[in-house]
């Protein structure tokens, strides 16, 4: 089940978000202000550049005031006589003002000035520097912003032309109020896409994080699924992440497994050195109560204490060459002939049980480099294991032969034979088939005698089929023939 994760304003899916909102704000910003000041620019530019042809064109008529006045009468005929002519007339947004040498307004064509020339020339107080500047300039007449220059007439009175921008700074307005409009929107739209696509992105790492949990609370075979689409670095820690829980669980399993031997090994030892224990003692007090008053019986309890303290002594040993083993001892190794320890282990078998029937495939030499000690070992055990679990009359064949770069020595007998569950078994420390006689450590001996020499130990049983044993030592060891 899919655990419910909170997102505040911390996590790696918010900081995306607003990092991604951030940066198209900014770019939305400094977009809306460029165009805007471009927008102004141009639209400034257009208004100062008729003022400054108009103020031209008036400076270089090298008329008068009085002049002047004279053309705004036969316009203002005209405009009436021939209506077409007053398309030309200046527009409304714009101001035409005459004044004296004093900066005054003066009355054009019989007229007084208006509100809006009287304002215009009470704002412009030099235009004699107006008139010096090539620019035009910003004013503001009434609370109404103007764009204004002046020339000089030939009888030192002055002209101001005045255009008004309110137009301009509205639809600059108008413009950024629309810029802001689209840039919230499109800020919007890129807030849920984003949320959307960071959401999909980190699905995959959601996963890691609830497969921890899973795993923290025991259950070891989560791993981390696969996303559909994913990207090339979640996909490398997604990997990783599996191998390393595929790790952690192989570790612990194998120390439960591990455990649990040690367990079962304590507890197999102490039977195993409890039985000889019991019986020593028993004679023991027997003695000590002067129960064993014939000869022949204190004989017999002595023969038997002596029997139970040499198996406790072949028991120690045995759990001493496993200790060792388990600790990787360094090995003594030198040439050895496989086929002579063969012969040597049938011969010993054959002096032990005469009435055995015993086969050896061993002709020639096989060097092999190893520990000779703990070769002979191994063949010890295997043939203590055919004279223990069979009958003194089952036949044995001992094979050594060299294929394919490795050395493989096989003990093989006619027993009963063991099923599936036991011949799993046979490794372990302690175990006896049926509950057979020997201390269970032989076999286990044999694995780690090989195993420390890099080979490997097989067993091929069924049901009375009989028991047969392969030991293989790896091609790594030089072999000759």
């Amino acid at each position: 089940m899919r655990r419910a994760h909170r997102h505040g304003i911390h996590s790696l899916r918010a900081k995306l978000t607003m990092a991604n909102v951030g940066l198209l704000a900014l770019g939305i910003v400094a977009a809306t202000a460029v165009s805007l000041m471009a927008m102004r620019h141009y639209l400034l530019g257009q208004i100062d550049s008729e003022l400054t042809k108009t103020r031209t064109s008036l400076g270089s008529s090298q008329l008068t005031l009085r002049q002047i006045d004279s053309l705004s009468v036969l316009g203002f005929v005209r405009d009436r006589l021939v209506p077409e002519y007053a398309a030309d007339r200046p527009a409304p947004d714009s101001v035409f003002t005459a004044v004296d040498r004093r900066g005054e307004a003066v009355a054009l064509f019989g007229v007084k000035p208006t509100e809006a020339q009287l304002g215009l020339a009470d704002t412009v107080t030099d235009p004699g520097a107006l008139a010096r500047d090539s620019d035009p300039r910003d004013v503001t007449v009434h609370g109404a912003a103007y764009r204004v220059t002046a020339t000089r007439l030939s009888d030192g009175s002055y002209v101001l032309l005045a255009t008004s921008t309110d137009a301009l700074h509205k639809g600059i307005a108008k413009a950024l109020r629309l810029d802001l409009a689209v840039g919230s929107l499109l800020l919007a739209l890129l807030a849920c896409l984003t949320l959307f696509s960071v959401r999909r992105r980190m699905r995959p790492l959601e996963d890691m994080v609830e497969t921890s949990s899973a795993i923290a609370e025991g259950d070891l075979t989560r791993r981390v699924p696969s996303s559909h689409h994913p990207t090339q670095e979640v996909e490398q820690l997604r990997l990783a992440l599996n191998s390393m829980l595929h790790q952690v669980e192989t570790a612990y399993r194998t120390r439960e497994r591990s455990a649990a031997q040690l367990r079962r090994f304590v507890a197999d030892a102490s039977h195993e050195l409890r039985t000889p224990l019991s019986a020593i003692r028993g004679y023991l007090q027997l003695y000590d109560q002067g129960m064993l008053r014939e000869p022949a019986e204190r004989r017999r309890a002595w023969d038997r204490m002596n029997g139970e303290v040499d198996r406790m002594g072949r028991l120690v040993d045995e759990l001493l060459t496993l200790a060792r083993l388990d600790q990787r001892p360094e090995l003594r190794l030198r040439n050895v002939d496989v086929c002579r320890l063969a012969r040597d282990a049938a011969q010993d078998l054959r002096a032990q049980q005469p009435q055995r029937p015993v086969t050896v495939e061993a002709d020639g030499s096989v060097l092999v480099r190893a520990d000779e000690s703990g070769l002979r070992q191994v063949l010890g055990n295997l043939m203590a294991n055919v004279r223990t679990h069979t009958a003194a009359d089952v036949p044995v064949r001992l094979g050594v032969r060299r294929a394919d770069g490795v050395v493989r020595v096989c003990v093989e007998d006619k027993g009963r034979g063991l099923g599936p569950e036991d011949a799993a078994r046979v490794f372990d420390r302690f175990f006896r088939a049926g509950g057979g006689a020997g201390s269970g450590l032989g076999l286990a001996i044999v694995q780690g005698v090989v195993e420390a020499h890099g080979g490997e130990v097989t067993v091929r049983t069924a049901p009375g089929e009989g028991f047969e044993v392969t030991v293989t030592l790896p091609s790594r060891l030089h072999t000759c023939a």
